[in-house]
């Protein structure tokens, strides 16, 4: 491993980058700390190599880039830059996490995979998943993450379904899962899917509540239910913030709450952080790598 000062060079589409995002690095051990605001995709190839070619080889594995924002889709598609712009033996390390979305929903992941083993015996092989917020980037990936490992899961569309068939065929393309698109506008339409739901991931936007205490009295099959929301009120009606694996009141499920994943969620973003500066060798991070560490945080892995 190189002695080379860990430089962090972070990639913000937008015209902030986040000030949690830059924090956890710093405190996970790099000295050196640079925003770059407003970066367009075609940019990343210019940058990366910038930085590479600046550095001999053996430093490169302490030169690290952050793709950051709020679009997972553009973040992965900076990623592929960062990658295809590397020039052996010139190299660094690069980490997406838009949003702090990945990292996010690997820690509902895997909180939610540790119950269902732990209380259910079951992994997720057939368990029906239905993710509400399912445009937003936590929803994209964990629905994602999910249908990998094996569920089957459901996106509810809660305004229109055009938008949720998009990211189901993006998902496809990309990752070859196959995510359901379903109407979820009205609320008979929620209550046949949380009916039917196993495990439900409530990724909707901070301070919406999706599921009502009359949802829940309809979920039968509910296993498990997720809420990544901690802005008043909660996405599921009853959820406390540190939940995890206590009965939600009004239904046998269990539910999952958002302070309980973010604490996952924190370890996980600090810990792959860590990987970078200590690898003897250049590492690409996306939501797979986050899932990985998430699982065995939650004593998975």
């Amino acid at each position: 491993m190189s002695d080379a000062t860990p430089i962090l060079h972070m990639l913000a589409p937008q015209k902030h980058m986040s000030p949690f995002d830059v924090n956890m690095a710093a405190d996970a051990g790099y000295k050196v700390i640079v925003p770059y605001i407003n970066v367009e995709l075609g940019e990343v190839t210019g940058l990366i190599q910038d930085a590479i070619f600046s550095r001999p080889p053996n430093y490169g594995v302490r030169t690290g880039f952050f793709m950051g924002g709020k679009d997972a889709i553009l973040a992965l598609d900076m990623l592929d830059a960062a990658k295809k712009a590397m020039v052996p033996p010139f190299e660094c390390s690069v980490f997406a996490d838009p949003a702090g979305s990945f990292t996010t929903a690997a820690a509902m992941v895997a909180c939610v995979e540790k119950l269902l083993k732990d209380k259910f015996n079951k992994n997720w092989k057939g368990v029906k998943v239905a993710v509400f917020g399912a445009t937003g980037v936590v929803g994209f990936a964990s629905s994602i993450i999910a249908a990998l490992e094996g569920a089957e899961v459901q996106l509810v569309a809660h305004r229109g379904v055009e938008r949720v068939i998009k990211n189901a065929d993006i998902s496809k393309a990309r990752f070859g899962v196959d995510l359901k698109a379903v109407p979820g506008e009205t609320d008979a339409q929620k209550q046949e899917i949380i009916a039917n739901a196993e495990v439900i991931f409530a990724a909707a936007a901070a301070g919406v509540q999706v599921v009502s205490k009359e949802h829940k009295a309809l979920a039968k099959n509910l296993k498990v239910i997720a809420d990544v929301n901690a802005v008043p009120p909660a996405g599921v009606e009853g959820m406390e913030l540190f939940m995890n694996g206590e009965k939600l009141p009004g239904c046998d499920a269990l539910g999952v709450g958002p302070l309980a994943i973010g604490d996952i969620k924190y370890k996980c973003e600090s810990g792959l952080f860590k990987q970078m500066i200590d690898s003897d060798k250049p590492l690409v991070l996306d939501f797979r790598d986050a899932y990985t560490l998430a699982k065995k945080l939650v004593g998975l892995g």
